[in-house]
């Protein structure tokens, strides 16, 4: 029996997010520590099996509703369910007629939930590699970051943007281009202009994250849409400052000015602070980490940040300066 199994990693986003949802450009990197793994083998009917998030049995009133908070109210099912309906109805409109042969399918994930690391999304690109897979379909590498954003914008109702689903499904370093005269429409989906960098280019960085001080990211980014959608100049401005802040990071990148491109870091979390209320706890965790001395700012929608580290001693005194406060600090495995 054949067994199909694929992954799909975290993401650190490094400069320009939360931009891509709103025409700008970022800058992102993959996050190999973690990753969201799917298994499907062929099987008599179709079945989702239902993984160790998604349980119905609780000790306590209260570890159901620390369950809920982690995992919503339906883990990762949905996402799989609703990929599986997507990457159908795109075949059929496509008229590529798939196999009739049915199959099993299950998942789990190591990558923390809720703290803007892109969990939900690697369990979306994951099933879909397998399902291309398991039906010999070739989707365009360009093309599935935009399947993966439609299975939550359109099938879930959660707003998002395509840096995640772009970063996760070309993996490496990736800069990304999603302005207006830059996007442009493929198999009926919206896709922007990805380039991706050289790994080399990278300064040595930093990931620490938070497990009780994130949010969903649905409920983050709902209230920033609503305000750049009736044009409110502050949301507006910021969001095309963030992309340029993305296209001067990428040209520090190429000059291997660390120096620059941690300020453009710091600046991008300063300005993301000025247009958003940010939970306390969050933007203690960058202050934190600035004063031990690094570059410090969102790896994505909060509960995790991601900056410049340059040698041991320094990670060694970021280590130990955001312990107290409940982070865990790595150094991302990126290639």
């Amino acid at each position: 029996m054949q067994i199909i199994r694929r992954r799909a990693y975290a993401r650190a986003g490094l400069l320009g997010n939360p931009s891509d949802g709103y025409f700008g450009k970022t800058i992102s990197v993959i996050v190999r520590n973690f990753a969201a793994e799917v298994v499907l083998y062929e099987w008599d009917q179709v079945e989702i099996v239902w993984s160790g998030e998604n349980i119905n049995r609780f000790d306590s009133v209260y570890e159901l509703v620390r369950d809920v908070k982690l995992h919503g109210y339906y883990g990762g099912i949905r996402l799989v369910k609703a990929t599986i309906k997507k990457f159908v109805e795109f075949c059929q409109r496509l008229g590529c007629r798939l196999h009739d042969r049915n199959f099993s399918i299950r998942y789990q994930t190591t990558v923390p939930r809720q703290v803007g690391l892109a969990g939900s999304s690697a369990i979306i690109v994951a099933t879909l590699r397998c399902l291309m897979d398991f039906y010999q379909v070739a989707i365009p590498q360009e093309v599935q970051p935009s399947l993966a954003l439609a299975v939550e914008t359109e099938e879930l109702g959660i707003a998002a943007g395509l840096q995640d689903r772009v970063i996760q499904v070309y993996e490496g370093l990736v800069y990304m281009d999603f302005s207006r005269d830059r996007m442009r429409e493929v198999h009926g989906l919206q896709v922007g202009f990805y380039e991706p960098l050289p790994l080399d280019l990278l300064p040595p960085l930093y990931l620490a994250y938070k497990t009780d001080a994130g949010e969903p990211t649905e409920v983050f980014h709902n209230d920033l849409r609503g305000r750049f959608q009736r044009g409110d100049p502050e949301v507006v401005q910021a969001m095309l400052h963030f992309a340029r802040l993305a296209e001067e990071g990428r040209e520090a990148l190429r000059a291997r000015d660390y120096h620059k491109l941690g300020y453009l870091m710091d600046r991008n979390f300063d300005l993301r602070r000025s247009i958003y209320r940010l939970p306390p706890a969050q933007v203690e965790m960058v202050e934190v980490a600035r004063r031990a001395g690094a570059s410090a700012k969102f790896a994505g929608s909060g509960g995790a940040i991601v900056g410049i580290c340059p040698d041991d001693a320094t990670f060694e005194r970021l280590r130990q300066a955001l312990a107290p406060i409940g982070c865990t600090v790595i150094r991302p495995r990126v290639a």
